[in-house]
Formats: structure tokens, sequence, C-alpha cells
């Protein structure tokens, strides 16, 4: 179980400033050390068109299905503490579970001795944490719209599902944040309605049968990781690979790697070995040192300049008469 972080003071919620929108939650969070607000819930985002998150350097705005409703979150990177203002039905909830999105209600040990590129790019790269949405479905449907295309292919239907069936999100006009299609809409929608975002009918199929059991599925996240994971992947069309994107991002697992990714076994084979191509084999034989730890070593690795080599043609974009 981790550990309180030591020095936090209690965090305070306080009552909205006179300037402020009436009855709004705000609350300020004391940080322990940096926060890199762009690359720990950068992973958030599919794409730079995705309305249900903004990020910049010291602030950013994600709006969300909460248990209680919908909502939408602020975030104020300053003077050595988080400030956040939320908005909707969910909003308390938000307030009271933004450390957790932010990976700083708890304790990152160091990574651990292992390459010294690793070791280096920990000091240089500091304040990436793994983030905790605790929004299971938000995390599932973009990962298997990600299922075998390329990533354009992805954000475009992620972006054109939310365009035609999501809403706007709570709060002010000016974070310009919208809501993916709650499950209910997800569901109700009959397999050819996804074609004109380029999903064919056996992904289409799959979000449907998962939203149509949302509450099974958002279950996951006060379920031990191992528990979580089986329930995952003890779907029909979710693998290791999807569940590992869930894991990372709606369940804040610092350990999750994502098996079968197209890119990330020759990124980690090249930079921690000097291989211009990897195997998922190889991958996790290079990772093994840092078990506990290897979503962080991952996000290190994407988050740094080292590229693989590119041999042969890229993949192509494609019509769903191709999928």
């Amino acid at each position: 179980m981790d550990r309180p972080i030591p020095g936090f003071a209690h965090p305070v919620v306080r009552a909205s400033k006179p300037c402020q929108h009436p009855l709004v939650p705000t609350r300020s969070y004391p940080l322990a050390g940096p926060l890199d607000l762009v690359r720990t819930l950068g992973p958030l985002s599919r794409g730079r068109g995705d309305p249900t998150i903004r990020v910049e350097r010291q602030r950013a705005w994600w709006a969300t299905r909460t248990p209680d409703g919908p909502a939408a979150i602020g975030l104020t990177v300053a003077g050595g503490q988080v400030e956040a203002e939320a908005f909707g039905p969910g909003a308390d909830r938000l307030i009271a579970t933004f450390p957790a999105l932010l990976g700083i209600d708890r304790d990152d040990p160091p990574i651990g001795a292992g390459h010294p590129l690793v070791a280096h790019l920990e000091r240089r790269l500091v304040g990436i944490r793994i983030p905790r949405t605790g929004a299971v479905l938000e995390s599932l449907v973009p990962a298997i719209l990600e299922q075998k295309v390329t990533g354009l292919e992805a954000r475009r239907a992620w972006s054109g599902l939310i365009a035609r069936h999501g809403e706007a999100a709570p709060g002010p006009a000016a974070w310009r944040l919208r809501l993916s299609p709650s499950p209910t809409q997800l569901a109700a929608l009959p397999y050819y309605a996804y074609h004109p975002f380029g999903i064919e009918q056996r992904r289409a199929e799959l979000i449907r049968r998962v939203a149509a059991r949302a509450a099974w599925f958002e279950a996951i996240v006060d379920m031990p990781l191992d528990d979580g994971y089986r329930r995952l992947t003890a779907v029909p069309g979710i693998g290791p690979w999807t569940a590992a994107e869930v894991g990372v991002r709606a369940l804040g697992d610092r350990d999750a790697v994502s098996v079968g990714d197209f890119h990330l076994p020759n990124l980690v084979a090249f930079a921690l070995a000097g291989e211009p191509r990897g195997t998922d084999g190889r991958m996790l034989e290079l990772l093994e040192p840092y078990r506990g730890q290897r979503a962080r070593v991952v996000r290190l690795l994407e988050s740094s300049s080292i590229r693989a080599p590119r041999y042969g043609p890229r993949l192509s974009v494609r019509g769903i008469e191709d999928l």
C-alpha cells in the first residue's frame, strides 16, 4: 500500500472566492516536488483535437463522466501547490479525487538501479506521474478504437464520436470542453452508425458490448489490479495491450506495459540495448529490472527524444472497406 507523502499538510478545501461562480467547489493541494503537468496528463489526450482535455505547462482542464454525473475540472500549478475548481453534478467527486488523477496522492519511490540512461532520464525529466482517472470506459473505448489501426485513424474516430454524440461539458465556455458519449448512447447506436467514423463492425460491436456492461467494467477501479486485469481480458476482443492501456490511465498502474504495441518494443530495445528492432519478449526482458515501475520507465523513454530507426514504409491510413 502506498504511504502518504511525508511532509504533506492535510489538503485544504475552501470556499470559492467572491469573483468565482457561487458554490463552485475548490481545493488546494500541496506538492512535495515538481509536477510535469503536460507529461503526466498528456497520455489522457487522444490527439491534439481531443475535446475532453486541454493541457498547458501549468494549467489543465478535463471533462469526464463520474458516478454522480458529468463534471469538468480546472487545475493550476503555482506556488508549490495545485489549485482546482470543478463544475457539474460530479464536481465534488472530482475535487476529492484530483490528487489521484495527477498521481500526487502517493509517493513515487526512486526507480532504482539499472540502465544508466534510465537514471539519467529520471534526473532530467522530473515530475512525470502515472495518472489515475478512475474512469474505465473513457480509457477502454479509445483503446478499442486504436486496435490494429493507425493512430490517425483512431484519433479521427474518437473525435468524430465526441463531435456527433458527445455534449458540452459543465463549466465556463472558455474551457471549450466536451464530454465523450455516455455508455448508454454508445450501447444504443447500431453498429453501422459507427461506420461514418471509420469504425468497422468488429470494433463497433465490441464497443457496444462493453458500453452495455458499463457498471461491471467501472467496478474494476475498486478491485486489486490483478483482478481488474483478469476481468478485462476475460472479455473476447480485449487483450493484454488494451488492458494495459486502460491500466496506465484509469487505474494508475505504475507497472503497466502495453504488450503487443507496434512501436514500443522497438523503442525499448533501441534505447536500452542499442538494437533497432525488438519483440515483446525482448522488451519485457529489458524492463524486468524495473518490475513494479515499468510504466514509469516507459513514460521516461517516450518523453525523451530517443526514437528507434525506421525501416520500410509506414502504415497507411485506410478506409473502412479495408478493415
